[in-house]
């Protein structure tokens, strides 16, 4: 290549470059061109979008909650304290349920522990069905194919729970239109928590603490109905005719005199058991411990209508300015002889 070459080479490119930078800045105009062009309808379709939002919102708000097609939702939430203990009896018990939990689409966390127990809880057929027959939630979804499966999929998107590591508080909430069915709810699903906790035995102190008082309870009634029978015999034998008699009867006297003494030793110990388990409860936290029942509450958790009015404006917005775009398009494609041509080719 020559050096007289060369100039005119980077001559042509420069000119090249220019011509495409002119192109751009012309693309550039055309697309502002088209939407000045079409203003009036970009403004008129947005202020339209804007207007049924707003009259969207305020007809959810006029129309009565059953008959709303966006009535407010009220979410009551409960809290609960939980201990984590994942070498006690929920990390067993978790192992058993795992495949449960697997086959019924629950998902339970690798580390068990009490609160992914809890979690699992809420999410299990016994206490679903028990909220669902309950509060009589087939007839109210008005549920009619597979009525107990679909019955447990609704009650799942508004039955939730969820736990805080740091504070280790687990919570309980359900979204509905009727704030104090919602409350009830809650409320009636931590009851049911807890009991269920209670049947596991997760608490230990507790469950110890329930067959102590058991114990003392069925002690105190037999040493009561043994002081009876004592008083009974020894009545019977300031009343015998028969001096024959009144060996036998002192030796069941003596017999169940014997009997009260055992079972006076067994009450002094289990309340010694008693007394030192209330101490040692009293120094440690419980398993399961409700914080805060669920209140009624008497602000809505959602729909936010100001976000759907922002939405449904951008996306009036949005469609129009593709329309301004479409419409464009088409006028430039009837103005193009070369395009007509070929439509009226395809007809023929």
């Amino acid at each position: 290549m020559s050096k007289e070459n060369i100039p005119v080479e980077a001559e042509e490119a420069q000119i090249t470059d220019a011509s495409n930078k002119k192109d751009d800045e012309i693309s550039l105009v055309d697309l502002f061109a088209v939407l000045w062009h079409r203003k009036w309808l970009i403004i008129i379709m947005t202020f339209c979008s804007a207007v049924l939002a707003v009259v969207i919102s305020i007809l959810s708000l006029v129309l009565p909650p059953e008959k709303s097609f966006m009535p407010n939702k009220y979410t009551p939430r409960a809290q609960m304290l939980i201990t984590e203990d994942s070498s006690g009896g929920a990390a067993s018990m978790l192992g058993n349920l795992g495949g449960l939990a697997s086959l019924a689409g629950v998902n339970v966390p690798t580390s068990s522990s009490n609160s992914a127990l809890a979690g699992y809880l809420v999410n299990s057929n016994t206490i679903q069905d028990a909220v669902i027959n309950k509060y009589n939630f087939i007839e109210e979804w008005e549920i009619e194919k597979s009525p107990v499966a679909e019955s447990r999929k609704e009650l799942k998107k508004v039955l939730k729970s969820s736990y805080d590591e740091d504070t280790g508080v687990f919570t309980v909430s359900f979204e509905d239109k009727d704030p104090v069915l919602a409350q009830s709810v809650v409320n009636y699903v931590v009851d049911l928590l807890e009991q269920r906790f209670s049947e596991l035995g997760v608490d230990k102190n507790k469950l110890q603490k329930q067959n102590l008082e058991e114990n003392i309870a069925n002690t105190y009634a037999q040493m009561l109905d043994l002081q009876k029978q004592i008083r009974d015999l020894e009545l019977s034998v300031s009343n015998i005719y028969s001096p024959k008699t009144a060996p036998s009867i002192t030796t069941d006297i003596t017999m169940v005199k014997m009997e009260l003494t055992v079972q006076e030793e067994i009450y002094k110990n289990l309340k010694s058991q008693y007394e030192l388990l209330k101490v040692q409860m009293a120094s440690e936290q419980p398993v399961f411990q409700i914080l805060e029942y669920a209140e009624v509450p008497d602000q809505k958790s959602g729909p936010s209508r100001g976000k759907l009015c922002i939405i449904i404006t951008f996306a009036g917005g949005f469609l129009s300015v593709f329309l301004a775009f479409l419409l464009n398009a088409i006028s430039n494609m009837k103005k193009d002889p070369e395009v007509i041509s070929k439509f009226k080719g395809k007809k023929e």
